[in-house]
């Protein structure tokens, strides 16, 4: 899951009541699919700082129950209000995210350097989606990076 460490960052998950925050804003139907068809309570999340001078994974945190309407869409004064969804038919979900741990950041660069990474989504140029499914093979890879 990417975010912009200066709209949420893993700083902010660490100091969140419960270590917990929503995962909002999401405008796009496929990462907005992947969070309500594929992501279950307990997944493990790579949090990735993206959009900023040193972008990559700045922390592991988890789902923390179920993809629900996203409360931002319905908000007027949000920069995610989105007036053709109705608490009828909402269009947008938002899922919480659980801090496991903060980590060390794993940058772009080291991660590219991995060959297990070689196809990782969020690896690839041009990937503009906030999120995107990560397989074991990479889950693994990065994890044996962080705990160098």
């Amino acid at each position: 899951m990417k975010s912009e460490p200066d709209e949420v960052s893993i700083d902010n998950l660490v100091r969140a009541r419960r270590q917990t925050l929503p995962w909002t804003g999401v405008r796009n139907y496929q990462a907005r699919n992947f969070m309500r068809d594929q992501m279950q309570p307990g997944d493990g999340v790579l949090f990735y700082h993206s959009c900023c001078a040193e972008p990559g994974v700045a922390g592991l945190a988890h789902i923390f129950g179920r993809a629900v309407p996203d409360t931002t869409q319905f908000d007027v004064d949000s920069a995610y209000f989105d007036p053709k969804s109705t608490h009828d038919k909402p269009r947008w979900l938002q899922i919480d995210v659980k801090l496991e741990r903060k980590t060390r950041l794993l940058g772009l660069p080291e991660m590219r350097s991995v060959p297990e990474l070689a196809s990782m989504r969020v690896l690839q140029r041009g990937n503009r989606l906030s999120i995107t499914p990560v397989s074991h093979d990479e889950w693994l890879a990065v994890l044996a990076r962080l705990d160098r």
